[in-house]
């Protein structure tokens, strides 16, 4: 697979993560590592900063639930707005994460 297959795989999970869920870059980096070759929650992290603007970037967060770095803001009133469980400023993981 080539990088910018990798990208294309990446964003099009992330767009099918439902409304009211989220999934960890760690996670994305699991589900895609058989296929791609490649396993890193930061090359998920870099792939989404740099091309995940067409996509639901806010349902990406780390696994201990923090929310998009230099983002958070937007990120929580978009993902309050889907239903999303938070406890505090941390997306309530046990709840909300998805896989597909």
């Amino acid at each position: 697979m080539t990088p910018q297959e990798y990208v294309e795989e990446v964003l099009s999970l992330v767009e099918r993560i439902p409304e009211g869920r989220v999934m960890s870059y760690g996670a994305i980096a699991d589900v895609l590592a058989e296929l791609s070759g490649r396993n890193s929650a930061r090359q998920v992290g870099s792939i989404m900063a740099r091309h995940g603007g067409g996509v639901p970037w806010h349902r990406v967060v780390t696994s201990a639930g923090r929310l998009p770095p230099g983002h958070e803001q937007e990120a929580r009133q978009r993902l309050l707005s889907e239903g999303v469980p938070l406890k505090g400023d941390h997306v309530d993981m046990a709840r909300a994460s998805w896989l597909p």
